[in-house]
């Protein structure tokens, strides 16, 4: 019988990637804390996104409507997909996928758990201005119809009213589990498109399942302060908020970034 001459270190087989996430991480940190301006605008860049991909589906959806409801559905997640591929490729900051990182990254002792909320904290809030901002300019204009806001109101009664915190706690780490195990794949090409292509497929899954995105949510929220803030609910929204919050980060953060970074190595084998 041949002799198994593998080592421990060979079977971690997506080790680069895991170090590419590290050097994420490091570069995050300085940006957040020596040039907070500069990470607040790219934070805010992600919510600008997010919230202007929103209007483009909500505008799919019912201008499509009275055709094959699945179909319709199918479309809108599509669309939806571009904004996840415009942050990624454009090295946006988005909580989301900040949750896998950074977790890659206390993992292997390069960030401390202090650091790694006030990033969090930093970049939400800077989500939120984004998607505050875009409904703002958008206000100004006739695209949002009376249509697409019944269909944003009806999307934000389900996602907080008939929904109980154990439900969005779980579709919320349905949603970042999709998301980040795309980002994660999509690491292994260089290639635009082959980048593209994964990103999209976890976004695809995520919006057509009507899974829970604590940042597009808050972008629907800010849309709906707009458009019709009589129908919000605050205890609701609250509740959203932070079990969409807890539940990304268990999917992004515990099943994805943990999982991987334990997979790859011993916590002190990578050095910042």
């Amino acid at each position: 019988m041949t002799s198994n001459h593998t080592t421990i270190e060979d079977t971690y087989t997506t080790k680069d990637l895991i170090k590419a996430a590290v050097r994420q991480v490091q570069m995050k940190e300085v940006m957040a804390t020596q040039t907070p301006g500069r990470y607040l605008l790219k934070s805010m860049m992600s919510g600008f996104l997010l919230a202007i991909v929103t209007v483009f589906m909500l505008a799919i959806k019912t201008q499509f409507a009275g055709t094959n409801d699945g179909l319709v559905n199918l479309l809108g997640a599509i669309s939806f997909s571009l904004a996840l591929v415009l942050i990624v490729l454009t090295n946006s900051e988005l909580l989301t996928s900040n949750f896998m990182y950074l977790t890659v990254g206390w993992y292997y002792k390069v960030i401390a758990v202090k650091k790694m909320l006030y990033i969090f904290l930093f970049c939400f809030i800077g989500n939120i201005i984004g998607g505050f901002i875009l409904f703002l300019l958008m206000k100004g204009t006739h695209v949002m119809t009376p249509e697409m806001v019944a269909s944003l109101s009806k999307t934000v009664h389900l996602k907080t009213v008939e929904s109980t915190w154990l439900n969005i706690l779980i579709k919320g780490i349905f949603c970042n589990f999709f998301i980040n195990i795309g980002i994660y794949v999509s690491m292994l090409f260089k290639e635009g498109l082959a980048r593209a292509f994964f990103i999209a497929v976890g976004v695809i899954v995520f919006v057509f399942m009507g899974y829970e995105h604590v940042v597009f949510n808050a972008g629907l929220y800010a849309g709906m302060i707009f458009y019709n803030s009589d129908a919000l609910l605050w205890i609701d929204v609250l509740k959203n908020i932070v079990f969409a919050f807890v539940g990304n980060y268990i999917g992004g953060g515990i099943f994805v970034g943990l999982v991987y970074a334990y997979l790859n190595g011993k916590r002190d084998s990578i050095k910042a």
